[in-house]
């Protein structure tokens, strides 16, 4: 089969980049860029957004996102489209901003750029929009026409957000090298619509490396709201390394355990690298994989404070009966279980999270 490898047209990461928007969407051609940001920049770093168009004298929309990646809310952006000629999609933002924007320019025949303002998933670089109900939970993929055109990271914001987010990110880069390897070995299509190439298969490995020596440290410097060299490595992981390597390598089971978890209301409120990692590991479970490698994953995810087990979740109680409903759609036929390379029924996915949520709570009986 075909190998395929996709990626954005350009990527950019920097200080104070959010500060320079105007010559990059400059380049999209005639007419004004429509910018959709997330309700809390915009409230915080609107005179950042807007200070190069407006030292410029250029037009530009500028327009509050809602809270969900939902097609009720990609349709309300779409009627105000149709009232003025726009030039380019710019998603400022998450990643349901940005995948709202995607998603956006898909339907409406504009270019798209992409500025995360947090290094929390790798949706920045990808051709692909993750599309939920109003009420959060996961509805399906939405397959873009092209990459961004643009993806702009601006080092300075992320720095400055959140560490919770730039470590979610980090769980959403931890399943990168593993679901890639699950798709390799099982002979996939990938989400680039063929066979992984050799490029992606490096990429996800030296995602996982950065990841492993400069993830705690990074956490330790956003912490400090600085900006190091490992700050830097880890904000390409998270964004472009993990990016590439999950579109271009493959996703198999913790992104469909991901997905499954959605389903839980009390888990509403993690972020999506959280439950990824949750995912990863369970993945990892189902696989058999050495328990040293297995040992070596928990003890980073409990380092940097990404969960490896329910009460780490939120749900101490969760009931087997929930479980079996997140495998259920973890297991669905539009899902990506199918990418593991071997038949895994619901009881296995139940009896892996299970396994993990145990060997989280032994600590080091594992070097004994």
């Amino acid at each position: 089969m075909t190998r395929i490898f996709i990626a954005p047209s350009k990527y950019i990461q920097g200080p104070g980049l959010l500060k320079k928007l105007e010559q990059y969407t400059a380049n999209a051609g005639d007419g004004k860029p429509y910018l959709l940001v997330d309700s809390f920049i915009a409230e915080t770093y609107k005179a950042d957004i807007i200070s190069s168009y407006e030292e410029k004298n250029v037009a530009y929309h500028f327009e509050a996102f809602g809270s969900e990646s939902s097609q009720t809310e990609i349709q309300k952006h779409l009627d105000k489209i149709k009232e003025d000629s726009y030039s380019v999609i710019v998603g400022i933002g998450g990643g349901k901003t940005i995948d709202t924007a995607k998603a956006i320019a898909h339907h409406c025949n504009l270019p798209v750029y992409v500025a995360p303002t947090a290094a929390s998933t790798d949706a920045p670089t990808s051709a692909l929009s993750v599309i939920y109900t109003d009420e959060g939970e996961f509805d399906h993929y939405l397959f873009l026409k092209t990459n961004p055109s643009a993806v702009i990271v601006d080092e300075e914001l992320i720095v400055n957000a959140p560490v919770r987010l730039f470590v979610a990110g980090m769980g959403d880069a931890l399943a990168t090298y593993y679901e890639a390897d699950a798709h390799s070995r099982s002979h996939s299509t990938t989400m680039a619509g063929g066979l992984a190439t050799q490029a992606a298969l490096a990429l996800t490995r030296l995602c996982l490396r950065v990841l492993l020596e400069d993830g705690l440290k990074a956490s330790k410097a956003v912490e400090a709201k600085a900006l190091t060299k490992a700050v830097s490595n880890v904000i390409e992981a998270n964004t472009l390394l993990s990016g590439l390597g999950f579109e271009s390598g493959g996703i198999a089971g913790a992104h469909a355990i991901h997905n499954g978890m959605t389903a839980i209301p009390e888990l509403h409120d993690l972020l999506h690298g959280e439950k990824v990692a949750f995912g990863a590991l369970t993945q990892m479970v189902l696989e058999n994989r050495p328990l040293d490698e297995i040992d070596e994953i928990i003890g980073f995810c409990q380092d940097v404070g990404l969960p490896t087990s329910f009460e780490e979740l939120g749900i101490p109680d969760v009931s087997r009966e929930q479980l079996l409903e997140v495998a259920k759609i973890a297991n669905s036929e539009n899902d990506t279980m199918s990418s593991m390379g071997f038949k895994v029924s619901d009881e296995d996915i139940v009896a892996a999270m299970y396994s993990l949520d145990s060997l989280s709570k032994q600590g080091d009986w594992f070097d004994e």
